[in-house]
């Protein structure tokens, strides 16, 4: 990566990713020369901290990007489809978070770990993928270089509340707190069932064909990110009572027959992915939301091969969705810039 220092804008920058991006920034010793951070005007005039030094936020207008080299959003899509022609117009390149851009065939689709060299062909613009296609893929890639590509995916997720942002925890909190002193349950304002002691089948809204739209990004971000266009994906996405970090259950079914020991040293040998998978230990050795919370990596165990499917792996994988779901990813396409 050049050292070279940089203007860098965030938009969303209160938001929880927009904080995990300013984390990053500081913990990865990126090189910024001016942090200009953008937000709603109620959020105009506050102060961030960053390396020591308190950042005046101003509130997000169409001038906003004047000098600005690379500008990340993390605000929403409609924010991210009205503001970034702004930024790019004004000479930004834009690191988007959001749904906007992410199936525009002219936008890359990047994972730093899995297709970097994507990002260096863009209209101004690279999208960030969906957070829980993100921690699926890192485990999924190595498997598929490895045993000849991956022909088709069945997946359950279980989602955190913190994917709806900062109010599904407030909900979760609510509604624990109430059961617990035997109160009646707050009025819920972000999930159509309870969610405490609960898991709903459910996240984003149902399309024509029974799956929602969460359900279908897997299908299409992975056939994108993997450069794998006849991919084919079954996913069934659960929203949990965690507050942080998603796991997933994955079933992969290969060109090629894979064996477990094949894909242990495959995933080992790759970037920012590791095994924990040991069940005949004391205490058996698989990874929980809580292991990768506020990790960069994403964890892999229950590897073994499907007693259905041929030429198909089972495997368990989990990943801070806050993270390398979204601020983390960004940031590192940031370095690849």
């Amino acid at each position: 990566m050049s050292r070279q220092p940089k203007h860098l804008a965030v938009a969303g920058a209160t938001g929880a990713v927009g904080v995990e991006i300013l984390k990053c920034l500081e913990q990865r010793d990126f090189p910024v020369s001016e942090l200009t951070l953008l937000a709603s005007a109620r959020s105009a005039g506050k102060t961030v901290s960053f390396r020591g030094k308190e950042v005046v936020i101003k509130e997000l207008t169409p001038d906003s990007f004047a000098g600005v080299d690379i500008a990340l959003f993390s605000a929403g899509g409609g924010i991210s489809k009205a503001f970034a022609p702004h930024a790019v117009a004004a000479g930004a390149v834009v690191v988007d978070n959001s749904s906007a851009f992410r199936m525009d065939e002219s936008v890359p689709l990047v994972v730093p770990e899995i297709n970097p060299e994507d990002a260096q062909t863009h209209p101004g613009i690279i999208a960030n993928p969906n957070c829980t296609t993100i921690v699926t893929l890192m485990a999924l890639n190595p498997l598929h270089r490895a045993f000849g590509g991956v022909r088709s995916v069945i997946a359950s997720s279980y989602q955190a509340v913190s994917g709806s942002g900062a109010q599904g925890i407030v909900e979760l909190e609510g509604q624990v707190n109430a059961i617990a002193k035997g109160e009646p349950l707050p009025e819920r304002k972000v999930y159509s069932r309870q969610i405490a002691f609960n898991v709903i089948p459910q996240v984003d809204v149902f399309l024509e064909n029974g799956y929602t739209k969460e359900e279908m990004k897997m299908h299409h971000e992975g056939r994108k990110i993997l450069h794998a266009p006849d991919l084919k994906a079954s996913v069934t996405c659960v929203r949990v009572p965690v507050y942080r970090s998603h796991s997933v259950a994955v079933t992969a079914v290969f060109n090629e027959k894979p064996t477990v020991e094949a894909a242990r040293a495959a995933i080992a040998a790759a970037p920012g992915v590791h095994v924990i998978d040991d069940p005949a230990a004391d205490i058996p050795l698989y990874p929980t939301p809580l292991d990768s919370t506020d990790g960069d990596d994403c964890l892999v165990g229950r590897l073994r091969e499907d007693l259905v499917l041929e030429n198909a792996l089972t495997f368990w994988v989990v990943g801070d969705q806050v993270r390398k779901g979204a601020a983390l990813n960004a940031v590192q396409i940031a370095e690849l810039l």
